[in-house]
């Protein structure tokens, strides 16, 4: 059943808009995703700078002048000396433990006192701040040989730092804070500039939707007014095909019926010498007349929609019956169609089946129309001579390529394969998304796919392809 235009340009243009909008929310979280993921790796950077030049200065200001050769030849005095002035630091829960390392791996100071003087194999990385590197903040969980006391802890900011003794020996100040910290300020950036930047591509999204549905409904009015063209290129040509044939029928055929009359009255009454040549004259001229009145036939389809489109397919049986060739035809027993697609398909059957029979040769022709949603598609297939479909056709022969040209105004498809000696078939499609007019060999990957449309009926076996002329 036909829908009124408004209702189906109004859903077109809402499908549109939908589509514009899912696209851009789905380009929305790809772009989102990866942008926070830099956030919270930026802010990670960042919190771990800042917990590096802490230490740093902690170790420059406060722990390196008191790392005397008293200290480091631990007594009591330095030592204490030295957990007062870092008592402030781990009291208030930004530092949770303290170490300093010598230059051989030996802890000569920490919090911990059962770790002082404790040795530790020196990795290449303590080296290498020794030697002047630059400090180094990990986040992480502890599980050395050298944390006995963190691996509990979860996750902590490693820091190490160089620093000097008060003699200039060079010396590792290491610290572990709770990682909780950074996470929160991790946190905090993101939530921070999330936001904002949804909000601006939000922006950006919706002030591209005012031009896209104005483009839609552009497109949508071009695709009426193409419609409208079509369907009146459709009637102009059915007006014309019936002229054609109204003046065929009551002048051509009347006058050469007449004459043929006459002939066959000379035939009779006339010298009996030219009653040879009047016989031949008379059939020569009976056949030319059939012909006109098959051709009125052709150009002069009956009423679609008085006779339906079922019932005018199946008066394009006569023809073929009258050659000898069987018809097998698969229609849907609830196929209804639009008018201007019920034309359509009449036409691409009736043309398909006048090639079979003229040119192909074929003993059986196989129609099958399948419908399925706004999908229509008739497939005519014959067990004919076939054709090569790299080479031209013959001069004249134009049926089937105006046919398809009017079927791809209309956007569908025509695909016609055929192979020599294997027969032909004709394929229409109506509302594909992909419009185009195709002439390939027959090949089964080039087959058009059955399996995307629902089968109605049970699809009987076709008989192998004829000729396309």
């Amino acid at each position: 059943m036909n829908k009124a235009p408004g209702v189906d340009e109004r859903r077109e243009v809402r499908s549109a808009v939908t589509r514009f909008l899912t696209a851009g929310f789905v380009a929305l979280v790809l772009v989102a995703t990866p942008v926070a993921f830099w956030i919270w790796a930026e802010a990670e950077r960042h919190a771990l700078a800042n917990a590096r030049d802490f230490t740093q200065r902690l170790a420059d200001n406060v722990v390196g002048p008191l790392l005397t050769d008293q200290l480091l030849a631990r007594d009591p005095a330095a030592l204490e000396l030295l957990d007062e002035r870092l008592a402030p630091w781990l009291a208030n829960g930004g530092v949770t433990r303290i170490k300093v390392w010598d230059e051989h791996g030996r802890v000569v100071y920490s919090d911990v006192k059962s770790l002082i003087g404790q040795d530790f194999e020196q990795e290449e990385w303590a080296r290498r701040l020794l030697e002047g590197g630059p400090a180094t903040a990990t986040l992480e969980s502890q599980t050395g040989e050298e944390n006995e006391y963190e691996a509990d802890s979860g996750e902590l900011v490693e820091v190490y730092a160089r620093s000097s003794s008060a003699s200039g020996a060079p010396m590792i100040f290491e610290t572990y804070s709770s990682g909780v910290a950074v996470r929160g300020e991790q946190r905090a950036v993101l939530m921070g500039m999330i936001p904002p930047m949804l909000l601006s591509l939000a922006v950006l999204q919706l002030t591209q939707l005012i031009p896209a549905v104005r483009l839609a409904r552009r497109i949508q009015l071009d695709q009426v007014t193409r419609n409208a063209l079509l369907r009146c290129a459709i009637e102009a040509s059915d007006q014309e095909r019936r002229q054609i044939a109204s003046e065929l029928h009551d002048e051509v055929i009347q006058d050469l019926s007449g004459l043929a009359y006459a002939l066959e009255s000379e035939e009779r009454y006339g010298p009996p010498e030219l009653q040879a040549v009047f016989s031949k004259a008379r059939t020569m001229l009976q056949n030319n007349i059939r012909s006109l009145r098959a051709m009125t036939s052709e150009l002069y389809p009956p009423d679609l929609e008085e006779l339906g489109l079922k019932a005018s397919l199946l008066r394009l049986e006569t023809p073929l019956v009258e050659r000898g060739i069987a018809l097998t035809m698969e229609i849907p027993d609830k196929l209804v169609l639009d008018r201007d697609r019920a034309v359509l398909v009449y036409r691409v059957a009736r043309e398909a089946l006048v090639n079979a029979t003229k040119h192909s040769a074929a003993q059986s022709v196989a129609l099958r129309i399948r419908h399925a949603g706004q999908r229509t598609q008739i497939t005519v297939s014959d067990d004919g001579r076939g054709f090569d479909t790299s080479q031209p056709r013959p001069e004249g022969h134009f049926g089937l390529r105006i046919l398809g040209d009017t079927i791809r105004q209309a956007g569908g498809t025509l695909e016609v394969l055929s192979t020599p000696g294997a027969g032909t078939s004709v394929t229409a499609t109506f509302g594909a998304a992909a419009p185009s007019v195709r002439w390939a060999s027959r090949h089964p990957a080039a087959s058009p796919r059955e399996d995307s449309l629902p089968q109605r009926v049970p699809l009987r076996s076709l008989p192998e392809r004829g000729a396309l002329r």
